[in-house]
């Protein structure tokens, strides 16, 4: 039930991703959109191995992984400068607490970069899974809308 729950919850983010860039006009949230449909990309592939509409490849899996603790290692430099758009999810509250944002950012980073590498099998997506929807999840129940 949990992994059903996780991979619903991944799906609904990765869909919402695609529909979110057409029409923004600053460059700031552009930047913020585009970094955030790569994480989502990146948990698309990982999903479609958990869901089981691709197989199992655990060099796609790893290299998942690094690519999304990179980016998420970018996402405080992407916020650094308030700006908004009428089709940013982004909450306010991320400049108000920006410690507190940049605190979950960096978690996510820590849980990719830690998993990275790590993953041999299909049985590993599924603590995978809990782990970075966790993470991205604790994020965006506070500072997305």
């Amino acid at each position: 039930m949990k992994k059903l729950i996780a991979i619903t919850t991944l799906t609904l983010v990765t869909t919402s991703a695609v529909f979110a860039h057409s029409g923004v006009k600053d460059e700031h949230v552009v930047a913020r959109m585009k970094g955030m449909s790569a994480l989502s990309e990146d948990m698309k592939i990982i999903g479609g191995m958990a869901k089981g509409e691709a197989a199992f490849d655990a060099e796609a899996v790893n290299d998942a992984l690094a690519r999304m603790s990179e980016e998420s290692a970018r996402i405080e430099g992407l916020f650094e400068t308030r700006a908004d758009d009428p089709k940013s999810e982004a909450r306010a509250l991320i400049w108000e607490d920006f410690s507190g944002f940049t605190e979950k950012a960096d978690d996510l980073t820590k849980v990719t970069a830690g998993l990275s590498g790590t993953i041999q099998s299909a049985d590993d997506l599924g603590p995978l899974l809990k782990q970075v929807g966790k993470s991205c999840s604790t994020c965006h129940s506070d500072y997305r809308e």
